[in-house]
Order: C-alpha cells, then sequence, then structure tokens
C-alpha cells in the first residue's frame, strides 16, 4: 500500500457520497456536542478528533456545543473543563454554543407542536407511564390523557413553564404511536418540570427540555448538515428524523449517523461511574492520573500527541469492540522517546563508593540529553567518589545472563567510567548499604582513549550523593485489576479497584539538572521509564509521575495475581513464532533455516495487525528484531502504512535492525526494505555502505535487487 494514499473510513464515505449526490461541500458543518456533567475522557477524545478532524479535512466549521438541558448535573466547572481540554488537544471551535441558547425556541416549536395535536401533558407517575409503555416484544397503551383538548394541554404547558405545578408532577409527550416496534416513538417525553438554577439561565426556567427533542433542533437551528453520535443513539435516530419533520421548513437538514464508542480494556468509561470514584475518594479528583479522565493523563504526562495518534490508530468502526490499554501505552512511549530529554534518577538507592577516587575530587562531566536523536543538547553532569546506583543492579552473585553490577566484575556508569565491584558493607541484618569499587581513570566515555573504548556487557544509571536532588515519585498503575470492570452482573466495578494502584516513594534522588524541572515537563528517567512533573511539585519538593515503563510489565502481574484474560494468555507469537526464530539464529544448515522460516511464514496467518506493531514496540534481542522481522517479511502479514504511526515503528525498527552485528536480523530487515520500498529512501546512505562493506554475500545480493 502506498505510503501516501490513505483509505478513507465508513464516516467519510458517507460525507463523500453526499457531495457526490449534489452537497455543496460549502454547506458542510460539524459539531462536538459534550454535556457538561463531568470530565472529558479518552472515549470522549475519539469523538473530538473525528468531529474536528473532519472539519480540518474538509475546511468546514465545527461548533462547541454544550448540550446544557440538565441544570441538575451540570455545572460551570465542567464547562471550563472541556474547554481546556480541547484546547489543549489542539482543536479549535468555529462558534461556541450552548443548547440554553435554544430553550425560547424550544419551547415555542413545543407550543406549535400542541396546536397541532402532536404533544400534550400527561400526569401519570413515571411508575404508571413506563407499566403502559409496554415492552419491546408487547405494544404499549395509551396513556388517559393522551386525548386531552389542545387548549388544555397549552394551559397546563404555560403552569409548567411558570411554576405553578409541583416538580414532577407533569410532563410534555409527543404523540406519535404507543404500538410502535421503537420504543423510542412511543409518546417520548420532551419536558419535565425541574427547580433547578441553571448554570447559565439561573431560574428562569422551570421546564427543561430533555435531550432527543433538544438534539436535532439545534442541529438544525445551527445548519449542521452531519451529526455523528455513538451507537447507542441508533434506534433513537428514527425520533430524531420526526422531530425534524416537525419543525424543518428549509435550509441544511442535519443527518444523523452513528459510530463506535471507544471502549478501553481495564478501564471505564461511564462518567457516571468515574464521578463516583471521585466522589468515595478512591481517586483523588477528576485529574487524578489513574483515572481515563483526559485532564488525568495530561497530568500523568500524556501529550496530546499522542491522544490524537491513539485515536487515529484505533480509527472509527461501526461495531462495539474493545481496545487494548496497551495501545495507548505504545502511543505515548513512541511520543515521548522522540520528544523527551534523557536523564537518571534512582528510585532504590545504594550506595557505591569508588574507593580509588579521590575523596575531595568532584568532576564535571558533558552528558548528552538524548544520544540517538539530534537537537537536544547537553548538561552538565556532576561526579564524585559517593555514587547512588539501583538496589537492583547489584547482586553479590549472579548467573551469566546478570549484565549488571557483580563482585569482581565490570560495568559502564552512563557518560561516566568503568567500575569494578570489590567488596561490600552489611548492616546487622546481612542489608548491603555500601559496595566498594575502583574505577579505570582512562575509560572515560568519549574520551577517545583505548581504555574508553572497551566493551563491557552493562551500563548502569547513577546520580552523585552530595550533588543529587531528593525527589518524591508517584507510581501508577491501572487502577482495576479486571480488563472489563463495570461487565459483571453481580458484583459493583469498585470489587475490582486495584490497591496497589498507586506508590509513593520519597526516597528517590535525581541528578541536579532537574533541580528548576517546570510542573508537566517529560523526561525519560533512563533505564526506568518517563515521568513528569506533577502540579504538586514545589522548590523545595519536586514530585514526579510515571507516566508509563519502558516495558510492560503487567502481562506478569495479571498471571500471578490470578487475574488471567484472554488478552493476557500468551500469543501464538510468544509461545511458537519467538522460539522458531531464536533456533534460527542458532543453526548453521540452510535447509533448517529456510524450514524454520517456512513454519514462521505459516503461522503469521494468525497473527493480528495490532498484535504485531505493538509487539515491534516492545523488541530487545536478536531473537526480537528476527521474529518482527520475518512476520513483517510474511505474505500474510498487512500492515497500513498510510497510518504514520504504523510506518515511523516499522521504519525505526529496520534502523536498528540494520545496524545490528547479527547477519540474519541484518538480512531480514535489508528484505525487509525490498518488500516495501516506501521505506528505502529512509535508509539510502546505510545501504550503499552495506552493499559495498557487508560481509555477507546474501545480503549484498539482496541489495542488487533493488538499489
Amino acid at each position: 500500500m502506498s505510503a501516501n494514499k490513505k483509505s478513507l473510513n465508513f464516516i467519510e464515505h458517507i460525507i463523500e457520497d453526499d457531495l457526490k449526490n449534489g452537497l455543496d461541500k460549502s454547506k458542510l458543518r460539524f459539531r462536538f456536542p459534550p454535556e457538561p456533567n463531568g470530565y472529558l475522557h479518552i472515549g470522549h477524545a475519539a469523538s473530538i478528533c473525528l468531529n474536528f478532524g473532519l472539519g480540518l479535512k474538509y475546511n468546514a466549521p465545527v461548533n462547541l456545543r454544550f448540550d446544557d438541558t440538565n441544570p441538575a448535573k451540570e455545572e460551570k466547572e465542567y464547562v471550563d473543563a472541556i474547554k481546556k481540554d480541547i484546547e489543549w488537544l489542539g482543536f479549535k471551535w468555529n462558534k461556541e454554543l450552548y443548547a440554553s441558547n435554544y430553550f425560547q425556541i424550544l419551547y415555542d416549536w413545543a407550543i406549535k407542536m400542541i396546536n397541532e395535536g402532536l404533544a400534550y401533558i400527561d400526569d401519570l407517575s413515571s411508575e404508571e407511564m413506563a407499566k403502559l409503555k409496554g415492552t419491546p416484544t408487547e405494544p404499549g397503551v395509551n396513556s388517559p390523557n393522551r386525548n386531552r383538548s389542545i387548549a388544555k394541554n397549552l394551559d397546563l404547558f404555560k403552569q409548567m413553564k411558570s411554576g405553578k405545578l409541583p416538580e414532577g408532577s407533569h410532563v410534555l409527550r409527543a404523540k406519535i404511536n404507543m404500538q410502535h416496534v421503537n420504543m423510542h416513538m412511543r409518546d417520548p417525553i420532551m419536558y419535565r418540570i425541574l427547580f433547578k438554577s441553571h448554570h447559565r439561565t439561573g431560574t428562569d426556567w422551570n421546564i427543561y427540555p430533555m435531550y432527543d427533542w433538544t438534539h436535532g433542533e439545534s442541529d438544525y437551528i445551527e445548519n449542521i448538515s452531519h451529526s455523528f453520535c455513538t451507537l447507542e443513539f441508533t434506534a433513537h435516530r428514527e425520533l430524531y428524523d420526526w422531530y425534524l419533520d416537525q419543525i424543518y421548513t428549509e435550509g441544511i437538514r442535519p443527518k444523523q449517523r452513528e459510530f463506535a464508542r471507544r471502549n478501553l480494556s481495564y478501564t471505564i468509561m461511564s462518567k457516571r461511574k468515574l464521578l463516583k470514584l471521585v466522589e468515595g475518594n478512591y481517586v483523588s479528583g477528576w485529574d487524578d492520573p489513574r483515572m481515563p479522565t483526559i485532564s488525568g493523563l495530561r497530568r500523568r504526562g500524556y501529550t496530546a500527541n499522542a491522544i490524537r495518534n491513539f485515536s487515529e490508530i484505533s480509527g472509527i468502526s461501526k461495531r462495539e469492540n474493545v481496545t487494548d490499554v496497551a495501545l495507548l501505552e505504545h502511543c505515548i512511549k513512541d511520543d515521548l522517546n522522540k520528544t523527551t530529554p534523557r536523564v537518571m534518577a534512582v528510585l532504590n538507592p545504594v550506595k557505591l563508593v569508588i574507593t580509588n577516587y579521590l575523596e575531595d575530587k568532584d568532576e564535571i562531566l558533558n552528558a548528552n540529553y538524548n544520544d540517538y536523536i539530534e537537537g537536544f543538547g547537553s548538561r552538565d553532569l556532576p561526579f564524585s567518589r559517593e555514587l547512588y546506583i539501583e538496589k537492583e543492579d547489584f547482586r553479590e552473585e549472579a548467573n551469566k545472563k546478570f549484565f549488571r553490577l557483580k563482585l569482581h566484575s565490570e560495568v559502564r556508569l552512563k557518560n561516566a567510567y568503568i567500575i569494578k565491584a570489590n567488596s561490600v558493607i552489611k548492616n546487622i541484618n546481612g542489608e548491603i548499604t555500601e559496595i566498594h569499587c575502583t574505577y579505570d581513570k582512562e575509560s572515560l566515555s568519549g574520551s577517545g582513549t583505548e581504555a574508553s573504548k572497551r566493551k563491557v556487557k552493562g551500563t548502569l544509571h547513577w546520580v552523585s550523593i552530595k550533588h543529587a536532588v531528593k525527589a518524591e515519585v508517584r507510581i501508577y498503575d491501572r487502577l482495576f485489576l479486571d480488563e472489563a470492570p463495570d461487565s459483571h452482573k453481580n458484583k459493583d466495578f469498585i470489587a475490582f479497584i486495584n490497591p496497589n494502584s498507586l506508590t509513593i516513594n520519597t526516597n528517590v534522588y535525581v541528578e541536579p539538572s532537574l533541580k528548576n524541572a517546570k510542573i508537566l515537563d517529560s523526561f525519560q528517567f533512563q533505564r526506568l521509564g518517563y515521568f513528569n512533573v506533577d502540579k504538586d511539585s514545589t522548590t523545595e519538593n519536586l514530585v514526579f509521575n510515571r507516566t508509563v515503563a519502558l516495558r510492560d510489565s503487567w502481562a506478569k502481574k495479571e498471571t500471578s495475581a490470578g487475574f488471567v484474560s484472554k488478552k493476557s494468555e500468551v500469543s501464538i507469537l510468544q509461545k511458537e513464532i519467538m522460539p522458531l526464530a531464536g533456533k534460527y539464529l542458532k543453526s548453521k544448515e540452510e535447509e533448517e533455516r529456510l524450514s524454520l522460516i517456512a513454519n514462521v511464514f505459516e503461522l503469521s496467518k494468525q497473527i493480528q495487525e495490532e498484535e504485531l506493531l505493538l509487539f515491534i514496540n516492545t523488541v530487545v534481542s536478536n531473537k526480537d528484531f528476527l521474529t518482527a522481522l520475518m512476520l513483517l517479511n510474511s505474505k500474510n502479514i498487512k500492515i497500513d502504512f498510510s497510518n504514520k504511526i504504523n510506518f515511523n515503528s516499522v521504519d525505526e525498527l529496520i534502523k536498528k535492525a540494520l545496524d545490528m552485528k547479527n547477519s540474519y536480523v541484518r538480512f531480514q530487515a535489508v528484505d525487509c526494505i525490498g518488500k516495501y520500498l516506501a521505506f528505502k529512501n529512509n535508509h539510502i546512505t546505510l545501504l550503499k555502505t552495506l552493499i559495498v562493506k557487508d560481509k555477507n554475500t546474501r545480503i549484498i545480493e539482496r541489495l542488487k535487487t533493488y538499489l
């Protein structure tokens, strides 16, 4: 597929068909219509990106309209938060409007319908009304008030408006058909009495219109051409059109169409349930970094770009589905990997003493903020005799696969020297309190000496004790232990709250360059994850939130805790394909390798695009790279490279693979470019070098086929 051509989603097809059938493109107008009864969440982001994205695509205006018809639940706080979130996501609305702007015209239209015998006042109780409404398989029964005179209905409606009738005692109902197969068409309520102060109109109104009556009419008033709703409104479309039939005279007639709402694993999307979390103090507020709200994600360190990319990758669907939260995490890691400076922090410190380093000596090292991408600059990094490293980075004894520090072995300190562990000091409980090392003073990184070029298998992050800044770090995990916490009929979603969703660590030391970090600044703490400065941070007490770990450890936790779901089961990719790639790396027989790759290609039929793309984001070892590249080279794998996130993920994989020492990995990368030539120009310099200098003749021969 061409990297430049993007296929249309079904919503765009609807618009394109309307344009082909005569709709003037200048008449296109869209809207995003939130109800201001809570904070927006990641599900709303899909609708925001859809509607405002269509506005950008077709150069059409997009209104922000607050459907504020229920003063019992709506607040000015929510209005302000919604506006802030949309602006933060990078979108601008054409007009800021409110359904309450139209209360008078809606009332006038209701009077018109009463006069035409299309609406009546009912004073049945809600229980009586529900009983007469029938069921999906049984027709409803007319209310005894259905045939009241027009004059009586008008009088009662005016009494409702003036506040002369008790709250909840009367409603205005549309007179449609109580035997209709669609329950929404069985004389729906248009107005109810509410003695509540409205956030905009105050106490001017004692009656408030229902959403179904307000929705389509507001669209019509605003000349909206396409009104996109989530799937639960599909059954409401017939009522949407019926109401329009009663008041439409001229101009653009809005068209309602539906798409699937965004559902995310290990998450709840109901504003009512999110409010329960806030009011029950299960979280600190709507912007708690564990919440799926846009404000919570922003506070945690998610970027607007990552959320927009997540919405683009997830796409627009006609069917309900659940998106794996790992995809959202992939998007933020992908974005932060390219945009954040890399610094050092120690979360679980143990003291390390370099015994052959002078006690009164300090050294200022120069360290890049990013060794892989230009433009980040560098900072001064103080080095001294006494350092902190992570406790997990040292063992007295370890096997050959432990590439960190152990007694009598060497590692490199990032941006500094090679050290060797010689002895330890322990407290009375047998816990290590100090690690004593020596350093090779000629081995300073980047110094150009022979010692600096020595290869050691491990590199550790560290901070100088006398220069380090103490900080607080908040480690956030998923708020729920269950993949679908609100799907259980016999259990409240609260029962699945993860008791360890927040861990606060106040014994953290960070490098001094972070002393003046500002709120919402993001960093990669090298080897640990991505972190940002929380709003609780002060000049005396830095507070960092972990946005996301570098690697996903959730699947392992799920299994050990007994929370195993279909998504956490070991996949074909891990269980069968990766072992084949491992055997391929060790094989010395061409025939065996051909057989192994044939088996990989056969198994690739069971691999979905999303699973492969998520795997690509986590590759580390030769086996990982080989697995990903073999799958990409299979004719059974189809990747939508018109999606820039997909393209960039694979491009980065190929770039790293071409530089790897293993010739099998390099060959698969070269072969991948041969299959997807759109990547060729991005790596042309390196490819031309390989065709001359690579020692593997198969790589050279493959390059000759397309260079």
